[in-house]
């Protein structure tokens, strides 16, 4: 009970934000606007992720431990946030972006110290630590899942339950293990339902839409990687670094996927394109809300996976190896998506 009202504040506050900050945006063009990629109708705010920050700041502010930690996580997501912003806004260059999420990295490496120095008993017979080399793996990892979670914003809803997904896990992780930092995520899922009140219009299709934007998406991959990176180095570990792949598994798989067949193809990496997993499942003749169903179930088993590898204590080096088995069978899925459905549909 303690819990439910901070629950019910971050998602009351959500709601406000949103409604105070829909006519601002429509004013500023900060909005938008359907193009060959982007197929929604007229003109949407992209006010999503500020709205979600304004509640979590303001509900964290009483309800969280105040640290120079978790001071710095707000410095952090607020750059990354005003980053977005810019990005929504004015499409700033991939290099810019890049930059700015190293700095965001750098708060958490060298202001919070706090960085991955292991990735545990992957390989079955030592752990991998890897001493300084840990703060290049950091940064990477920050880089990796800012711009996974932007990369899978691509249909109404996805981003934010994907991101209610791996929230959701993290918030059970950290409660289980008596970590105080549990509250954060519960805060995040509470925005985020609020903000999907309105991005999916329900239980009211005359409620204003908005979208969560490029400042929505980073805040929630930089928020995941943070609490990663604090469950897996904290004084007393919540989970092993194995875990953290299956709670940020679709998004981090789809960004490797879509990443590996852009350059393949020699084009940049971070080119926009439409074959993104939720694009495919859209040709093959499924309803964006069916696609967001069953992409939202994957994450879910593959969380839940993760979960219960951390429940029954499974070695680090078989759910490593699981992992890479899931993501080579999703790699193969995808290269031969059309023959498989060829033969559903003939079967």
């Amino acid at each position: 009970m303690e819990y439910l009202v901070p629950f019910i504040a971050a998602f009351g506050l959500t709601c406000i934000a949103i409604k105070m900050l829909h006519p601002i945006a429509q004013h500023v063009g900060l909005v938008d606007l359907p193009n060959e990629r982007k197929l929604h109708v007229g003109a949407v705010p992209l006010i999503g992720g500020v709205s979600i920050y304004c509640s979590v700041l303001l509900v964290s502010g009483i309800v969280i431990e105040q640290s120079q930690v978790f001071n710095l996580y707000l410095i952090s997501a607020a750059l990354i946030l005003f980053l977005g912003v810019l990005d929504d806004k004015y499409d700033l260059s991939v290099r810019l972006r890049i930059v700015a999420q190293v700095i965001t990295a750098s708060i958490l490496i060298f202001g919070a110290g706090q960085y991955l120095t292991s990735l545990g008993n992957i390989f079955y017979f030592f752990e991998l630590k890897l001493g300084y080399i840990g703060v290049f793996v950091t940064v990477v990892a920050v880089i990796g899942a800012i711009n996974a979670f932007n990369m899978v914003d691509g249909i109404d809803g996805l981003a934010g339950m994907l991101s209610l997904v791996t929230f959701s896990s993290l918030a059970i992780l950290f409660y289980s293990a008596g970590n105080h930092w549990f509250m954060l995520p519960l805060l995040f899922i509470a925005a985020i339902m609020a903000y999907l009140v309105f991005n999916l219009r329900w239980p009211y299709a005359s409620i204003e839409k908005v979208f969560m934007g490029d400042a929505g998406s980073m805040l929630i991959g930089l928020t995941v990687v943070w609490l990663l990176v604090l469950g897996v180095e904290a004084d007393s570990q919540v989970f092993v670094p194995v875990t953290a792949l299956y709670l940020i598994g679709l998004p981090l798989m789809d960004m490797a996927a879509i990443m590996y067949r852009r350059v393949k193809k020699g084009h940049s990496p971070f080119k926009p394109d439409r074959d993104h997993l939720h694009h495919i499942f859209e040709r093959a003749g499924y309803s964006r809300k069916q696609t967001l169903v069953r992409i939202s179930c994957a994450s879910l088993v593959l969380a839940l996976l993760g979960i219960a590898g951390e429940i029954f204590n499974a070695p680090e080096w078989l759910m490593f190896t699981g992992f890479l088995l899931i993501f080579a069978g999703y790699n193969w899925a995808l290269a031969h998506v059309w023959q498989i459905l060829t033969w559903i549909r003939r079967t």
